[in-house]
């Protein structure tokens, strides 16, 4: 008894037509109809009735054919493993991250290196928009990205970080006074914002947009730190997360934005029917565990 002639009589089984079920397996109909028929010897009965227009299966046949099911999928899932562990062995594992975040993705990396020495690991850094499209199509298996309240279409997330959005200003500019101004204080003034594509620049210009009115963005560069060194110079308001603006409390003052208050959220993300090959997946589910123990903690 071979494999293949397990798979013949499933698929005239199920197709019911022994020309469709040679299209499905891709083998001519001959040698289909010459493969059952040794399978049928060799069991002594016959499996299929052939004498209607349509084969049916006879009552050994039915019989039969949960068991030749079963051998199948053994075959299929022993391939999956072994798929798995090559995967392991000789994958690739792409990852991305915006610029500027508190996860510790090389903590992350060297431990799934030191459990997968052979996995090739790639590590670059976008914008949200370019990474989340980039786990869309699968060209990363996860990233590190910033975003608002909502989820993004077709990926599955872990939240690691809720930060407040704040207006970063000199000591000596005249906002610097205040705790906390409302979002129509910023209209018409020059902002130092991240540039489009990234997270917080989306929740400015959406709850600006809101507001009615468009922000006049001064300057635009990619690194926090650099929206951080040009607002301490005087040139105008930093939108930055508070962690960043508070990184430097001798040269900037963080006043809060309310009515309404603007709060992004660093999480940790990957396609929602998850990465394609083994070792994606097996980074994601360590990345989770590791995440998830580091909340439980916190």
């Amino acid at each position: 008894m071979e494999l293949r002639q397990l798979e013949y009589f499933v698929a005239v089984a199920e197709e019911r037509n022994f020309t469709r079920a040679a299209e499905r397996v891709h083998v001519a109909q001959p040698g289909v109809s010459a493969q059952i028929k040794r399978l049928e010897r060799e069991l002594g009965q016959e499996l299929l009735d052939r004498s209607g227009r349509q084969v049916t299966l006879t009552g050994v046949g039915a019989a039969v054919l949960p068991y030749a099911r079963a051998a199948l999928a053994a075959v299929a899932g022993a391939r999956l493993a072994v798929d798995e562990l090559t995967g392991l062995l000789r994958g690739h594992v792409a990852v991305g991250a915006v610029t500027s975040h508190k996860v510790d993705l090389p903590g992350m990396l060297a431990e799934f290196h030191q459990r997968h020495p052979a996995v090739e690991i790639t590590l670059s850094e976008n914008d949200t928009d370019n990474l989340l499209d980039a786990l869309r199509n699968g060209r990363l298996d996860a990233a590190v990205v910033s975003i608002g309240r909502e989820v993004p279409d077709g990926i599955a997330l872990v939240v690691v970080d809720e930060q407040p959005v704040v207006a970063a200003v000199a000591h000596d500019h005249e906002l610097a006074p205040h705790t906390a101004i409302s979002l129509d204080t910023l209209r018409g003034r020059p902002l130092i914002s991240l540039p489009r594509g990234t997270g917080i620049r989306r929740l400015l210009d959406d709850a600006c947009g809101a507001a009615g009115f468009r922000p006049h963005i001064a300057f635009e560069a990619g690194d926090p730190g650099t929206l951080a060194n040009l607002a301490a110079k005087g040139l105008g308001v930093a939108i930055l997360p508070e962690i960043v603006a508070t990184l430097r409390p001798d040269e900037l003052t963080a006043v809060r934005i309310e009515r309404p208050s603007l709060s992004g959220r660093l999480v940790f993300a990957w396609r929602a029917d998850g990465p394609s090959g083994p070792a994606g997946r097996a980074f994601v589910t360590a990345a989770r565990a590791r995440l998830e123990a580091v909340r439980s903690d916190s």
